[in-house]
């Protein structure tokens, strides 16, 4: 009896030493963040200033500022364009296909299959010339199109898809050819309500990614009104003096939109992601 009350007085924190390690990762990870937020509320004295203050006057004109600096407003509408039209087309394109190398029998789908997974130990800069080469010869420069094109499907993204569906019980797939469904009824009534997180973790991850990407549009498009957002806020750098109250107020306006997403839906992708993991 003594035993059993000293032990319930003694209150077990075995997961206490994983906890204090997940704190200090959190600090460490979100301080930028924090920075950034206090940098874009500073003059431009004090943001360079050395040694920094932790203290200073605040300054809110670098949010109108931006606004003045750059076409905030139209490159605003072409990144929300761009990465919608991107994660539709990856969210429809590769469960397509990975709904294909998943459930259907075909000639050469592993050595298919194999060969679109090469391309992910491709680094991206390795395709930008003959990318850039194809869409010039299609006289898509400076071009909505160029930006969504060379990217509403990804090797990663079927990946993804395929193992989620390899997850699906063959059961149900195979009462629904009994019952007379083909392939096509089959992916679009069953297979894809059932592919629900990892449709959302593909398009959520195909959002961020698409809303941060800096490379190619920098290379497609050189007209600032036709630049998603990410380019117009690189442009902010000059070449001798850079505002980087003007710069970090810039970039917090613009990483709103996908703290929001993943904010909303970080449940549905980590389940997602989970779930795709399982079983190869």
């Amino acid at each position: 009896m003594s035993n059993t009350l000293k032990h319930r007085s003694t209150p077990a924190r075995p997961h206490l030493g994983v906890h204090i390690l997940l704190i200090l990762g959190a600090v460490v990870m979100f301080s930028p963040f924090i920075w950034e937020m206090l940098t874009s509320i500073r003059s431009y004295q004090d943001s360079i200033a050395v040694p920094p203050k932790l203290f200073a006057p605040i300054v809110l004109d670098n949010y109108a500022a931006v606004f003045t600096s750059t076409p905030f407003g139209p490159q605003l509408m072409n990144s929300v364009v761009m990465t919608l039209l991107r994660t539709l087309g990856q969210v429809l394109f590769c469960t397509a296909a990975g709904f294909a190398f998943a459930r259907l029998r075909f000639p050469g789908r592993n050595v298919i299959f194999a060969v679109l997974l090469s391309a992910l130990m491709l680094p991206t800069e390795l395709l930008l010339l003959s990318q850039f080469q194809i869409i010039q010869s299609l006289g898509l420069v400076n071009s909505m199109a160029a930006l969504v094109l060379p990217s509403v499907v990804s090797a990663f993204g079927v990946f993804l898809m395929r193992q989620f569906f390899m997850q699906l019980p063959e059961d149900v797939l195979e009462a629904a050819r009994i019952d007379g469904a083909n392939a096509f009824q089959i992916f679009f009534r069953i297979a894809m309500p059932l592919a629900t997180n990892g449709m959302l973790a593909l398009g959520i991850l195909t959002a961020i990614w698409s809303w941060n990407d800096l490379l190619w549009p920098l290379i497609v498009n050189s007209d600032q009104d036709k630049m998603p957002l990410s380019v117009g806020l690189a442009s902010l750098s000059g070449q001798y003096i850079t505002n980087y109250p003007v710069l970090m107020a810039g970039s917090l306006l613009a990483s709103i939109p996908m703290l929001i997403l993943f904010i909303a839906f970080q449940r549905s992708m980590i389940a997602g992601i989970a779930a795709g993991a399982v079983k190869g």
